[in-house]
């Protein structure tokens, strides 16, 4: 799989050679087209369930497991899934290419309510942690990738500063990711962008009165005055997980602190345009570890990048650029 080069604008900033689709204009177009229009292909996929020590437990979900190839590990999106658009090409695509692939569900998000009274959030990473501990016990002589999409990239790129020159991947690749989680919540609540916050606060809400029904919460909210992340966060996300409040969560979670401990091969994919962010959420050259490229593009929306001249018949430039930048560390 070949990508084009990108642009040097210094050392770890590039312009993406990224183009997008001209029949496609703005950042809505390239999100929404992305999510409507690209869930054709279908990966064979095997679940595997790994049980927590505390008595939770997480599901993943393979492609290729039987072959003796590199592992790439996947994390999807806020309420995404293996089902998502871009987890189920990204996956068929590893496939296809001999990789092994594995998604890791977030707690609560393969389709099965998980068992304890939390569930995830943005900068939860021990998880993560624990996941790679068991790929890297059953399969100690095996090279380890990794991707993130919008929150699990966030997830990923937190880690990464976290464990530094101990981390045991061979690269990293995060695509769309809320930064600076303070910033991101404020712009969800402008514009067009509204809409993808009520769709995405309505799936949280929904999720959050079923565990209401089910089981016992050391919390006791009433949903129905919630519509935006930061009184969802506030009320709800924080004091389950251990936060004082949405912004001492915000602050603590994002990951844009902790790029510049990163110390493997890392690529980040982003759009300027990108209707969860905004500008000023981008990392200057000074904000990153000497491993770490960020490369821009003016726009592709969120988890987009369609490329294509022939209108309707676009494609997806992240299954081109993703596995070609993991090629370059990692041999399938």
């Amino acid at each position: 799989m070949i990508s084009s080069d990108p642009i040097f604008i210094c050392d770890r900033i590039k312009t993406s050679a990224f183009k997008p689709a001209w029949w496609l204009p703005g950042p809505h177009a390239q999100t929404l087209w992305a999510v409507l229009s690209f869930t054709q292909k279908k990966p064979i996929t095997t679940r595997q369930r790994l049980e927590l020590p505390e008595g939770d437990f997480v599901d993943l979900d393979w492609v290729n497991p039987n072959l003796t190839t590199p592992i790439i590990l996947i994390l999807h999106g806020l309420e995404g899934s293996s089902q998502s658009h871009y987890a189920r090409d990204m996956l068929y695509t590893l496939q296809q290419l001999n990789y092994r692939a594995v998604l890791m569900h977030f707690r609560g998000c393969s389709g099965h309510l998980n068992r304890a009274a939390r569930y995830y959030h943005s900068g939860d990473t021990a998880d993560l942690q624990f996941v790679v501990n068991t790929l890297l016990q059953q399969y100690p002589e095996t090279p380890l990738g990794a991707m993130g999409y919008s929150l699990g990239g966030n997830v990923l790129l937190k880690w990464l500063g976290e464990t530094g020159a101990n981390n045991p991947l061979h690269c990293a690749v995060a695509i769309s990711v809320p930064m600076l989680l303070n910033k991101s919540a404020d712009r969800m609540q402008q514009g067009f962008s509204r809409l993808y916050q009520w769709y995405l606060i309505q799936q949280l809400k929904r999720k959050f009165r079923e565990k209401q029904r089910k089981m016992e919460l050391p919390i006791d909210v009433n949903t129905t005055n919630i519509h935006d992340f930061w009184s969802f966060d506030d009320k709800i996300t924080a004091p389950l997980h251990g936060f004082k409040s949405a912004e001492d969560y915000y602050q603590q979670a994002s990951s844009r602190q902790y790029l510049k401990s990163i110390a493997i091969p890392t690529l980040i994919l982003h759009a300027k345009d990108d209707p969860f962010t905004d500008s000023s959420m981008i990392p200057d050259a000074n904000a990153l570890s000497s491993t770490v490229t960020l490369e821009l593009s003016a726009t592709g929306g969120h988890i987009g990048f369609i490329s294509g001249a022939i209108p309707f018949k676009g494609k997806s430039w992240l299954l081109e650029r993703i596995p070609g930048f993991i090629q370059e560390y990692i041999k399938a």
